[in-house]
C-alpha cells in the first residue's frame, strides 16, 4: 500500500464518483466495474480531497467537524482507495 504523507493532494480518479443511496441510507463510490460502500466518515474525507487541500489539511478541516480524528485513518483510508485506483494523489 502507499505510504501517504501530509504534503499529498489527494482526489478521486477521474472515473470514480461519490453518490448517496437515499433508500439504503448510504455513500457509495463509483466506478465503470467497482462500487465501495463507505459510510458517512468516509465520504466526508473523499468530499475534502478535492486535489487543492493537502492530507494535512484535510485533517485539520475534519478535527473541526469532529470530536476525534485519527490522522493514520485518513492516511490508510486514502492510501486504499490510491491502491484500488479509486484515487490520485498530487505530490507538489
Amino acid at each position: 500500500m502507499e505510504t501517504i504523507d501530509d504534503a499529498a493532494r489527494p482526489r478521486l480518479a477521474p472515473h470514480v464518483r461519490m453518490a448517496f443511496n437515499t433508500a439504503r441510507g448510504e455513500y457509495a463510490l463509483l466506478s465503470p466495474e467497482t462500487i465501495w460502500a463507505i459510510n458517512s466518515t468516509g465520504a466526508s474525507i473523499v468530499e475534502l480531497c478535492d486535489s487543492r487541500r493537502t492530507v494535512g489539511e484535510i485533517v485539520s478541516e475534519l478535527r473541526s467537524r469532529f470530536e476525534y480524528v485519527a490522522d493514520d485513518d485518513v492516511r490508510r483510508f486514502v492510501a486504499e482507495l490510491v491502491t484500488k485506483h479509486g484515487m490520485e494523489i498530487d505530490h507538489g
